[in-house]
């Protein structure tokens, strides 16, 4: 049986739990996590309920010890049972010590075998200090205490609590951005990119050269010539003998990487297998043209607790008089979608409306007999655009995202930059805030594999059907 490697959190949740496991009077109190899992083999924890005990219900709360009644965790037990969720017994130390002291140990001790017997495979406890800082740990049926190698939070900033960092009580300081031990932590981490084309292999170029631990490239497509021009490691030979994308990339990493670096999937991220890889995955770039791709990675973040960075770009034209076409615009678009926030469809980015006209385009062509297909340049076919450049310019501001978000560097709150849209006609660049998209209820959030996968039938394991 293999034991969770990750704890994750929404910020939402996170916040929730930090502000009620520090009320300001400096006692201890306790929270219980109900959480979700992704697949094996790197089991996720993603945080879906949160029961928070009451102050008032603890018999003893003092700022070394804490005394809560198990009712509480009665209910929890009913509520995991109810979707099969791993529970997560958390409390506060509010002197700082980030480690279990023999008081949680013997606690663990008398708690844990009853949740174990009554349902699950292993359940966990955790400790947070007063800077949101959190440990955890999981038991089996063995009752042998197993860290839980990272505990992850996914706000306006990306925190990562690492176990191998915690030593004698104390944490490691967090590396600063654009150093090499920013990219020694970053060779902890496993990230997913969702497209390895124009956008896509840019992209994962930077995360693999800046020393992401492990990549997941996802793209069913094969290399053609005309993808020569803006593929990233693509090579004459592989475009003649039609090779899979994914797998012409991942050979490339290795020459400079060293082998296993780059796991080469060569799937639709509409299937369900390849939905599982990356809800494996600590971080997720997605680099695709379709909105039905991007729906399906906006509910992989949600599902599966995963900060999501999302790039596109675009090159609208207008009518220069006799029918002339001209550049109307330079533009590109990222948007940081951190789960328990704004979507991506909340932010217009897809629409029902615009997922079935993209739905009827793909399968009925007459329906949209008078519409030029959708591409760099809408209204113009060009079936090798030089793009690079602008291709390089959205990706390079995609991945400085993600760093800006793990190792702040900014001067003002992360909040502030949502989205980040930039016009190279206008020479201008636009932000913004978090605050400013509407905000829908998620019931997806922290869902982790539940079936059906995502909540969609078509990827029910009983289903039998995948997409293309």
């Amino acid at each position: 049986m293999n034991h969770p490697a990750a704890l994750a959190f929404a910020g939402t949740q996170h916040e929730s739990v930090r502000a009620h496991l520090f009320p300001g009077d400096g006692l201890e109190a306790a929270a219980i996590l109900l959480c979700g899992r992704s697949a094996a083999p790197r089991i996720r924890l993603v945080v879906r309920d949160i029961i928070l005990v009451p102050h008032a219900a603890c018999r003893i709360r003092r700022p070394d010890s804490l005394t809560w009644p198990g009712d509480f965790v009665e209910q929890a037990i009913d509520r995991a049972e109810a979707e099969d969720l791993t529970v997560v017994l958390i409390h506060s130390h509010p002197g700082g010590l980030f480690a279990f002291s023999p008081a949680d140990d013997e606690s663990d001790r008398g708690v844990m075998p009853g949740l174990l017997q009554n349902h699950g495979h292993f359940h966990g406890s955790a400790i947070m200090v007063p800077d949101g800082a959190v440990r955890a740990r999981c038991y089996g049926q063995d009752m042998r205490a197993m860290p839980i190698a990272l505990v992850t939070a996914a706000g306006h900033d990306i925190s990562y609590w690492w176990e191998q960092d915690a030593v004698a009580g104390h944490r490691a300081m967090r590396p600063m951005a654009f150093t090499s031990e920013m990219s020694h932590e970053l060779g902890r981490l496993t990230a997913g990119f969702i497209g390895v084309s124009g956008t896509g292999s840019v992209s994962a170029e930077q995360g693999c050269r800046l020393g992401f631990g492990r990549t997941k490239l996802i793209d069913f497509d094969r290399l053609e010539l005309k993808n020569l021009n803006r593929i990233l490691n693509s090579r004459l030979s592989d475009a003649r003998s039609r090779r899979l994308k994914v797998e012409a990339f991942a050979d490339a990493v290795s020459a400079y990487r060293g082998e296993g670096v780059a796991e080469a999937i060569p799937l639709s991220i509409l299937t369900r297998d390849a939905i599982v890889a990356a809800g494996q995955c600590d971080v997720i770039f997605c680099c695709v043209d379709s909105l039905e791709a991007r729906q399906i990675a906006d509910l992989i973040s949600s599902v599966y607790l995963i900060p999501l960075f999302d790039v596109g770009v675009v090159i609208p034209i207008r009518d220069a008089g006799g029918g002339v076409p001209a550049i109307a615009d330079v533009c590109g678009r990222v948007d940081y979608v951190q789960p328990g926030r704004s979507t991506l469809r909340d932010r217009g980015v897809y629409t029902p409306e615009s997922l079935r006209a993209e739905y009827l385009r793909n399968t009925s062509p007459l329906a949209h007999s008078e519409e030029v297909a959708a591409g760099y340049i809408p209204g113009i076919v060009d079936e090798a655009p030089a793009v690079i450049t602008l291709n390089m310019r959205a990706s390079a501001a995609c991945m400085n995202e993600f760093i800006a978000r793990a190792y702040p560097y900014r001067h003002e709150s992360n909040e502030r930059y949502a989205r980040t849209q930039f016009s190279l006609a206008a020479c201008e660049e636009e932000f913004t805030a978090e605050s400013s998209f509407p905000h829908s209820p998620n019931p997806s959030l922290g869902r982790g594999s539940i079936e059906p996968l995502l909540g969609m039938p078509f990827l029910s394991l009983r289903s039998g059907v995948q997409a293309a």
